[in-house]
């Protein structure tokens, strides 16, 4: 399996990126990123492009994946609906209209968020730009495209956030986290939960293209099975 990743130094990118590393079956991961991230592995190539609205001079680099993880993302804090819809959306669909016809054997997932709205007419900004993409990426010609909506994250071996008031958060929630995720375990998600439900999305796919916070503890689950089997 070939992957090729965005938004790799993210929390939810991190997250990806240590699941493809440590699967058998993940031969190359390709991780397109604006800066260098330090990470270095045998399975591992970056590619550097700042400019993802633009992201048509990677196109020769971007053909024959099996799997595309987008997990770049952007609090709504301090902006419009327009400047967010132009981080959010357009971003999104500027590549996956670029690897859609370059990959039809592809699975794309999108690492969205809880609460985003599928209807597009909500009172909640940033959940109508959610939804919206969501539903824009569904009617692209892929072999599937999935949506992974996780809520609060308890982040394992290491992995922070890029944002800093998440930082703030998960620093501050860090000694109830793990309580929270043994309690909560379909609702609180860790890290290693999301890369492995990631990795059941571009193996098996799955029976619904929205996945709830509940549906991607159910697909990690899916993934340890078949690893036990």
């Amino acid at each position: 399996m070939k992957v090729l990743l965005f938004g790799a130094t993210g929390m939810v990118g991190q997250a990806a990126l240590r699941a493809c590393l440590q699967a058998e079956d993940a031969g190359e991961v390709v991780a397109v990123v604006r800066t260098p991230s330090g990470q270095h592995h045998p399975k591992l190539r970056e590619l550097q492009h700042d400019d993802l609205w633009h992201p048509q001079p990677l196109v020769d680099r971007l053909e024959g994946f099996d799997a595309c993880f987008f997990c770049i993302g952007k609090t709504s804090a301090g902006m419009d609906e327009a400047q967010y819809a132009h981080f959010t959306h357009d971003m999104t669909l500027a590549v996956a209209q670029m690897l859609a016809p370059l990959n039809p054997g592809m699975t794309f997932v999108y690492v969205s968020g809880a609460g985003a709205d599928s209807s597009e007419r909500g009172r909640v900004m940033w959940a109508r730009v959610r939804g919206r993409t969501e539903n824009a990426l569904r009617r692209l010609p892929f072999k599937a495209a999935y949506a992974i909506r996780p809520g609060v994250i308890q982040p394992l071996h290491g992995i922070v956030s890029k944002t800093g008031s998440y930082r703030w958060f998960y620093r501050l929630a860090a000694p109830l986290l793990p309580l929270l995720h043994r309690w909560m375990p379909n609702t609180v998600l860790s890290t290693d939960v999301i890369g492995c439900a990631l990795l059941t999305l571009a193996r098996s796919g799955w029976p619904m293209p929205v996945l709830e916070a509940r549906d991607i503890a159910a697909a990690a689950r899916a993934d340890t099975q078949r690893g036990s089997a």
